[in-house]
């Protein structure tokens, strides 16, 4: 078998649900899986930009559907999950990326804006981690035996950067969160894994790497350079795929080297 088809990986019978997936590595992570042959449900609280997204995958011959969900809103997650199978049938596969970056110094924090952080960052991956668990399991073995849940962290979690006390510790949390996870669903046949990237170029993180102070904070990178966000869609795709079935509780740096 040559390496190209030994690394294109095959998601066909799939149904991914993507949360954050408006636009930003989200968006990115929603049409690897449809390219890979995934059914997929974009999940977002911005309803109007998703359907940009899946109109995109729809014109590369994929199949997409846009959902509008608050993961920090109990009743939000299982409206978007009632709605992905009722068009698309039971989700097998999730993609928590849902996230929120405030860069402040301790002291300047504010209450609302710690709140945003813990609710998002935290409380929102173990509301979707968890309902999709659930309705994993009520739909019984031919599901639950394949199932596939990837948090995307981020390397705060392992290296101290600048003004990222609160969104480092989140990060830090779902990290451990997605280990213990999978510790406690390993006899259930659920994976989870989580990937944690380093720095890209988003709307996200766009006002800190640009300009004099963004080409100097990438030159303090061991490459001085960014990637682009392709490279966290192998390690996504083999996650998902039937090829993971024995990883699990795994952390995985996509990060060119940036927290060495």
């Amino acid at each position: 078998m040559s390496d190209q088809n030994l690394f294109k990986f095959n998601l066909n019978g799939r149904v991914a649900l993507v949360t954050g997936s408006s636009s930003g590595l989200g968006a990115g992570f929603a049409n690897a899986l449809a390219q890979a042959g995934a059914r997929v449900v974009l999940a977002a609280r911005r309803a109007d930009r998703l359907g940009e997204q899946v109109e995109k995958i729809h014109r590369g011959g994929g199949q997409a559907l846009a959902v509008q969900m608050d993961v920090t809103n109990e009743a939000s997650i299982r409206a978007a999950y009632d709605s992905a199978e009722q068009n698309f049938g039971m989700v097998d596969t999730i993609v928590l990326n849902a996230g929120v970056a405030i860069e402040k110094s301790a002291l300047d924090l504010d209450l609302a804006s710690l709140n945003l952080l813990l609710q998002t960052n935290i409380l929102g991956v173990f509301l979707a981690a968890t309902e999709g668990a659930r309705r994993m399991e009520i739909a019984g073995p031919s599901v639950i035996n394949r199932g596939r849940i990837v948090i995307i962290g981020s390397i705060t979690a392992e290296r101290v950067m600048p003004y990222t006390t609160v969104y480092g510790a989140t990060k830090a949390a779902v990290r451990q969160m997605g280990r213990a996870l999978a510790r406690e669903w390993a006899t259930r046949g659920i994976s989870v894994n989580v990937i944690q990237p380093g720095y890209f170029a988003t709307e996200m993180t766009a006002d800190g790497l640009t300009g004099e102070a963004g080409d100097r904070f990438v030159r303090s990178f061991p490459r001085r350079r960014l990637r682009p966000q392709t490279d966290l869609h192998a390690p996504l795709l083999l996650l998902c795929s039937d090829l993971a079935q024995g990883i699990t509780g795994s952390v995985i740096n996509v990060d060119d080297g940036q927290s060495l």
